[in-house]
């Protein structure tokens, strides 16, 4: 059985599952050097990450498109090659309780000039989907919670057993969008003209509005709360105002979500960011924004807290974090803190570059139940053959040679197999330096035109994780904040934040990934079992789709793949 899910909009991307393993996913952003987000436009390229893998579309049994933003259905508008069709989709969110896997069944898929039949599923239900169906507890058939908290919605909590998936409460009523729309109030984001922050045309592929709200700002913002204190008066100020405004509010349940909806969600946040703003006129941005983050995090803690109360005949321990605030790390170890499951677990796509994988995940569940996928996080497109420019001089590499040439404070730019799923470099599109040099994560921001206050990340050996890290636990998927042991800050100064937090990746030992073999050859040379790790890619793009991508971009001296070390030539 071949399922291909599909993500139309923004973070579009093609994945494939047969005979419930994950065969591949492809983002959009991931290919041809294409922007951040990109959307799929074209039926076609369906049809070309198919062909890739050497399957037409006739040999696909089923196909599933994700739904959007709409109150009962969604509308898409694309092309199939010159033709434009209009599919019609699932909404965001599911209409009742008991109906996150309904779906909506139609004709019209056009690929290579004929149409196939697809299945839409609700938004929401890609993200339980992909979360719970790679989570340790699908294999061991142990039920969850499920904490959804996307853009366009309240944080919404679920429960997730073998047969089926129900709804069970809203948190709150503020939209994950509230981090990124705290950003254009106080700080370095900070706008004026209000109509930039509305939502798309809601006929468009993207009613999300990907282009109008950047998705981007709430990452850098949990970089730049750092650089602030967090004052127990400015978070006064903020619950007060909530109080007033959304404590009392009485739509948490609703199951609409649809532009008007959604736009209507937002006007409540920028009147209450424009409320609190006029008692906060004299405080300083960064110590507003890291107030209102903790304001915001003790805010999702007590109210999830609650909810289990409400709720206490589940008996789950486990709970699966999805949507696009899964990727506060300082949120997802908050929730770990708390002592109220055994184990969380967070995808690494818990943003919408997941969705295709959750709503292939979503046909196979509605025949199957909730059973647990076989899949690896290194699933997307593998290098592309290139060109590289001529002033690049190729040379063979081994693992010794790099790590030593990396003990020079020479940072490379590192492409090994298949890409990783999701937004985090995990080592496989990675830019990679020793983390020794204080000046290292001013270099590395530098090359990648970022703001000196954003964070390098460490990828360091799982074994050695808990003796540099607190807790230092494996965390293969950056995913979760791990403070710094002060004994080490010194020593590895590139990888520290503002804070004394790092946002650690691990890797195991005996991996057979690539990256693995370099960490513990350049152990061996320092004593010191990790470097700097960040994407490689151009600024505000997906990344390097080959070397010569790489190489054409310039602004790092070398480039490592398959055992070739690529130097640019003076």
């Amino acid at each position: 059985m071949r399922i291909c899910g599909i993500k139309l909009s923004h973070d579009g991307a093609v994945a494939l599952i047969q005979d419930g393993r994950l065969i591949f996913c492809v983002e959009q952003e991931k290919r041809n050097n294409n922007p951040r987000y990109q959307t799929i436009d074209n039926l076609d390229a369906i049809v070309d990450a198919l062909a890739e893998h050497g399957l037409d579309p006739k040999e696909v049994d089923k196909f599933v498109v994700d739904g959007w933003a709409g109150r009962v259905k969604s509308q898409f508008r694309v092309f199939s090659g010159t033709a434009p069709v209009t599919l019609k989709g699932g909404p965001y969110v599911e209409c009742r309780p008991e109906g996150l896997l309904t779906s909506r069944d139609a004709v019209g898929l056009r690929l290579n000039g004929r149409d196939f039949p697809y299945r839409s599923f609700p938004h929401v239900a890609s993200h339980v989907a992909s979360a719970y169906c790679t989570s340790p507890f699908a294999k061991v058939g142990e039920p969850a919670f499920c904490l959804v908290w996307d853009g366009g919605t309240f944080p919404r909590l679920y429960y997730v057993d073998r047969r089926s998936a129900r709804f069970i409460e809203c948190l709150f009523p503020m939209v994950g969008h509230v981090y990124a729309v705290a950003g254009l109030h106080f700080g370095p984001y900070r706008q004026i003209k209000r109509s930039n922050w509305d939502l798309g045309d809601p006929g468009e592929v993207d009613p999300g509005g990907a282009g109008k709200l950047n998705l981007g700002v709430a990452g850098k913002l949990m970089a730049y709360i750092a650089l602030g204190s967090v004052d127990q008066e400015i978070i006064k100020i903020f619950q007060d105002v909530y109080q007033e405004r959304f404590a009392a509010d009485a739509t948490l349940a609703s199951f609409r979500t649809d532009i008007k909806s959604m736009e209507s969600a937002l006007s409540n946040l920028h009147d209450f960011f424009d409320a609190s703003a006029q008692q906060l006129a004299t405080a300083r941005p960064q110590d507003v924004l890291a107030s209102f983050h903790c304001f915001l995090e003790r805010l999702l803690v007590r109210e999830l807290a609650i909810a289990l109360q409400r709720h206490s005949h589940l008996t789950a321990r486990n709970l699966c974090i999805a949507g696009g605030c899964g990727l506060n790390i300082k949120w997802n170890s908050a929730l770990r803190a708390t002592g109220l499951f055994d184990a969380v677990w967070v995808p690494p796509f818990p943003n919408d570059s997941g969705s295709a994988i959750g709503a292939a995940c979503c046909a196979m569940v509605a025949d199957n139940g909730f059973e647990p996928l076989e899949w690896s996080v290194y699933s997307g497109p593998t290098l592309q053959k290139s060109d590289v420019p001529p002033d690049w001089e190729a040379s063979p590499c081994s693992m010794h040679e790099l790590a030593t040439m990396l003990t020079r404070n020479k940072p490379v730019v590192f492409l090994a197999g298949r890409a990783e799923l999701g937004p985090r470099a995990l080592g496989s599109r990675s830019i990679l330096a020793a983390a020794t040099s204080s000046q290292m994560k001013d270099h590395l921001n530098d090359i990648k035109l970022r703001e000196h206050f954003r964070p390098v990340a460490p990828i360091c050996l799982e074994d050695r994780a808990p003796d540099i890290f607190n807790p230092g636990t494996p965390d293969p998927y950056m995913l979760f904040d791990h403070e710094t042991r002060a004994e080490w800050r010194d020593k590895i100064p590139a990888v520290v934040h503002l804070d004394g937090s790092a946002r650690l990746q691990t890797v195991c030992r005996n991996s057979q990934h690539q990256v693995a073999e370099l960490l513990v050859e350049y152990e061996k040379l320092t004593g010191i079992p990790l470097l700097c790790n960040t994407s490689a890619n151009h600024n505000g793009r997906g990344f390097f789709p080959h070397v010569a991508a790489a190489c054409a971009w310039g602004r790092v001296e070398h480039v490592w793949s398959e055992g070739v070390l690529w130097t640019k030539t003076p």
